[in-house]
């Protein structure tokens, strides 16, 4: 990103849709439940999935732990763009996410940039 003089990253991480024996889609709306709460981008950056995952129908009160990648993500401050998306090709939850170099902890900002 630095390198390049991009300040902002858009993309989106997976959940497998059976994660941590977890089957059916109820670790991603969990994992939803729990960063919705915590991890969401501000409103004009949000978005909507054209193939929503059925959140509403899925078991979302379980404790599952976000993929390593998800986890990762936060850390370096990303936040998370809206509901996750269903990806039938790969059967993943799919959940769009945001990382912007001004959001990087100032630890990060050192090792990657180091500024």
């Amino acid at each position: 990103m630095h390198r390049n003089k991009l300040d902002t990253m858009i993309g989106c991480a997976s959940i497998p849709m059976s994660h941590n024996g977890v089957t059916s889609g109820d670790a991603a709306a969990s994992i939803w439940r729990q960063l919705s709460a915590s991890h969401m981008a501000p409103i004009q950056y949000q978005v909507q999935p054209r193939l929503p995952l059925p959140v509403e129908r899925l078991d979302s009160a379980l404790d599952v732990e976000p993929p390593a990648l998800i986890k990762g993500y936060l850390r370096l401050g990303a936040q998370v763009l809206g509901a996750p998306a269903w990806d039938p090709d790969f059967n993943t939850a799919d959940l769009p996410m945001l990382m912007r170099i001004d959001d990087l902890p100032a630890r990060y900002r050192k090792h990657f940039l180091g500024a």
